[in-house]
């Protein structure tokens, strides 16, 4: 059954897998590493760079709310099931 709590949590996992993805370790295997992103001045940023940027800013901006989210998911599950 499909609840607006499935949601929630699909939405935390994946945040909490974004936060937890090593660019060095597994992206750069693929070619979406720190080095791969080379660009000039003026140029326009690629998909794969707008890509990485999202990750990395979804990793700076959402390490602490997502901290809370998870203690208050944890305790959710704990109490109700």
């Amino acid at each position: 059954m499909f609840t607006l709590w499935s949601l929630v949590e699909a939405t935390l996992l994946f945040l909490n897998a974004v936060c937890v993805l090593s660019e060095e370790r597994f992206l750069s295997k693929y070619g979406w590493g720190i080095s791969s992103q080379v660009q000039g001045f003026g140029e326009p940023a690629t998909t794969k760079g707008q890509i990485l940027m999202l990750v990395r800013s979804i990793r700076t901006v959402a390490k602490v709310p997502l901290i809370l989210f998870n203690i208050i998911a944890i305790v959710f599950k704990l109490l109700l099931g």
